[in-house]
């Protein structure tokens, strides 16, 4: 039995040492993703209606990836509801809605309901989530559609002929659907949550916290041992972030040593990456710092809030309230209106 036992250790020792190697996967282009839909022959037909390019419960969802996304459309929906003036045909809930459907989605749909006369009674906002544009000119669906995207499970809906009001921020690969104006920042959003999800796990884990309390002098003994664990046991509470005092005559240079355990893990790159992201966003949504509450970091800060409003407003809230006055052409009805902005006074200003 030795005997075999010596040639399989024999076997077993000649047997080359292999590497076993393996790489990640490309980044997803844009330009080049396999993921995104691509426009092979115009849109994506199913059945009586088109699906969307970019899959709406993908945008939906990304509505909260970030706080800086997040709220830079709740600013700009803000300032619309401040400006609003209600009609006989859109309360203010209803415009609300209808603006946050435009900004995060693309699309705003808005459904004619008639009085018993057939007449124009109010509008109210389907989903875009959940609405879908028909092959057929003029016709709409409301889906209810898969996880995946692809689809609707069940319950679909054809809208009454002629009574969906639809407004589309302009696509340059399709005239269907509208995208988000923002959609260049969607990485970037979502680098920055997984930023976060990153380092909340991080802490939670108790990786960023503790160390290791390395002892091997020769000169302290079993019983100063015993008493320097007790003081670090007894380092919370009141007496936590105290200093530790050890006496060792004739010891050794490296005879005790404190080794963090996240030294590695702590040297990544959250705040760069966290400052990264949020400018990516701000630039998507041309929105000033200083509107948002986000504190500078430099001496000279970022400027008169005051001024910025303003340029913000004309440049950006301005033409906003004019496509959604396009719902006035559409309906021949005077269905959305803004009072005009006040521009906010100088810092100079008496």
């Amino acid at each position: 039995m030795s005997d075999i036992a010596e040639r399989e250790g024999a076997e077993q020792a000649a047997e080359p040492i292999t590497i076993e190697a393996f790489s990640f996967g490309d980044d997803a282009s844009v330009v080049d993703g396999q993921n995104l839909w691509s426009y092979f022959d115009g849109m994506w037909r199913n059945g009586d209606w088109y699906e969307p390019p970019v899959p709406f419960i993908g945008l939906a969802k990304s509505y909260r990836m970030a706080p800086h996304h997040q709220s830079a459309i709740k600013f700009k929906v803000n300032l619309l509801k401040r400006h609003f003036v209600p009609s006989r045909w859109m309360d203010a809930a209803t415009h609300e809605r209808a603006a946050l459907d435009y900004l995060q989605m693309g699309n705003l749909f808005l459904e004619e309901v008639r009085n018993m006369a057939k007449r124009p009674l109010r509008y109210r906002v389907s989903p875009a989530l959940h609405t879908r544009v028909g092959v057929e000119e003029g016709r709409y669906f409301w889906v209810k559609p898969s996880p995946f995207g692809l689809g609707s499970l069940s319950g679909d809906h054809e809208f009454r002929a002629g009574s969906i009001v639809h407004l589309a921020e302009p696509d340059v690969e399709q005239e269907v659907y509208g995208l988000p104006e923002w959609l260049s920042a969607l990485q970037s959003g979502l680098l920055n949550e997984a930023a976060t999800l990153f380092r909340r796990r991080y802490y939670k884990n108790g990786a960023h916290a503790g160390f290791v309390f390395y002892l091997s002098e020769e000169t302290v003994s079993n019983q100063d041992a015993d008493a320097i664990r007790d003081q670090l046991t007894q380092a919370k509470g009141v007496g936590n972030f105290k200093n530790l005092f050890i006496h060792a005559p004739r010891g050794n240079k490296d005879g005790v040593q404190i080794i963090p355990i996240a030294e590695v893990a702590a040297r990544d790159e959250f705040l760069g990456i966290k400052n990264v992201s949020r400018d990516d966003l701000l630039s998507a949504h041309r929105m000033p710092p200083q509107l948002l509450g986000i504190v500078p970091t430099n001496n000279g800060g970022f400027g008169d809030v005051r001024s910025a409003m303003d340029v913000f407003f004309i440049n950006e809230i301005g033409p906003l309230m004019e496509t959604m006055r396009r719902i006035n052409d559409i309906t021949g009805l005077p269905v959305v209106n803004y009072r005009d902005y006040a521009p906010m006074m100088p810092v100079g200003g008496a």
